[in-house]
């Protein structure tokens, strides 16, 4: 493994955990709810579930990537784009981790984020599962796939 230290940018990496981190205690603590994006956003699948917070919650989601692609299209180091996957393999992206997401009873944010700081089981195994699987499908692409991705 090559680190390229002239672009290894690790305090933008660190600023997103802290921001991730604050906003779940801030709503645990304003409101007594877990900061997990799949419970939040099946809320509104749920009756009564237009609450004021999951709007604002969705809001910001949609908001946060359209407003870096507005302020800044390219990776600041480097210039270039912050993704080059074409829009089928976003598609299955999306479609697989919302299949992980139902079949683990939750999300990386809501596991990874929360329930491991509440010292959850189940989400030690969710996060174990998860990225182990991240790991071997990337070992998969860039090692026998030849993919660069």
């Amino acid at each position: 493994m090559h680190i390229d230290w002239q672009t290894f940018t690790p305090w933008s990496a660190l600023l997103g955990g802290l921001l991730i981190g604050a906003a779940a205690v801030v709503l645990m603590w304003s409101s007594g709810r877990i900061a997990g994006i799949s419970g939040i956003l099946a809320g509104f699948a749920r009756r009564g579930g237009f609450s004021a917070w999951r709007v604002a919650f969705a809001a910001g989601l949609l908001a946060a990537p359209w407003l870096l692609g507005v302020l800044a299209p390219r990776l600041p180091l480097t210039g270039e784009p912050w993704s080059t996957a074409d829009f089928p393999r976003l598609i299955v992206a999306g479609l697989l981790v919302g299949i992980g997401t139902r079949l683990a009873n939750g999300c990386t944010s809501g596991h990874g984020v929360c329930g491991l700081a509440r010292l959850s089981p189940r989400s030690l195994w969710a996060v174990a599962v998860f990225m182990g699987t991240a790991g071997l499908v990337v070992f998969a692409l860039r090692h026998l796939a030849g993919d660069s991705a």
